[in-house]
């Protein structure tokens, strides 16, 4: 079934997909038809900037998920503990427990970086400091909280890296587990 694309927002979450799959140099045209369902006159009807375009839209609607997600209640909730725990459940969720790449991690360590490095370095600045925040919210030590969160990410990202390289997603889930223990109060 043809899916319908009324608005460039339609796009997003397939074109997420495709580049989590094929990265950005591999992501052709015809791929990025293909998965959206628009030709090349729509697909820059909707991107006039052709692909650089289409990867910082879904870097943005990442960043809006993890933010609403993610930071905001670690930042700004009242419940240290249920903001760290409802971190893990989304990650793990999100990820599929580590068996979906991190697009904003596989750009981090491309070749295409300096494209995008605003918004790779946003994402791991925000996701440390608001975990970091809501670790210091718990009770621990300035130092001991920066520490925690760099680790707590560290370990996240790790994980799905090594998750997907075994087609292992017990790995990720074991991670996810281990952090549960050295994150709760």
């Amino acid at each position: 079934m043809a899916r319908l694309v009324a608005e460039r927002s339609d796009t997003l979450a397939p074109l997420a997909e495709v580049f989590r799959e094929y990265g950005y140099e591999g992501a052709s045209l015809a791929l990025i038809g293909k998965a959206t369902g628009l030709g090349k006159g729509s697909l820059y009807h909707f991107f006039p900037e052709g692909k650089e375009e289409m990867v910082r839209a879904v870097l943005s609607e990442i960043g809006q998920w993890f933010e609403d997600a993610i930071y905001a209640p670690l930042r700004d909730g009242n419940d240290a503990d249920a903001a760290i725990e409802a971190m893990l459940d989304a990650v793990t969720t999100y990820f599929r427990s580590g068996q979906r790449v991190c697009l904003v991690g596989a750009l981090a360590v491309s070749n295409t970086r300096e494209r995008f490095a605003d918004a790779i370095r946003g994402y791991f600045v925000d996701w440390v400091e608001a975990l970091r925040l809501a670790l210091v919210r718990q009770g621990r030590e300035e130092e001991q909280a920066r520490s925690l969160a760099e680790d707590a990410v560290l370990s996240i990202q790790g994980a799905i890296v090594l998750s997907r390289s075994l087609d292992d997603p017990g790995v990720f889930e074991r991670a996810i587990g281990q952090l549960r223990g050295r994150l709760s109060a």
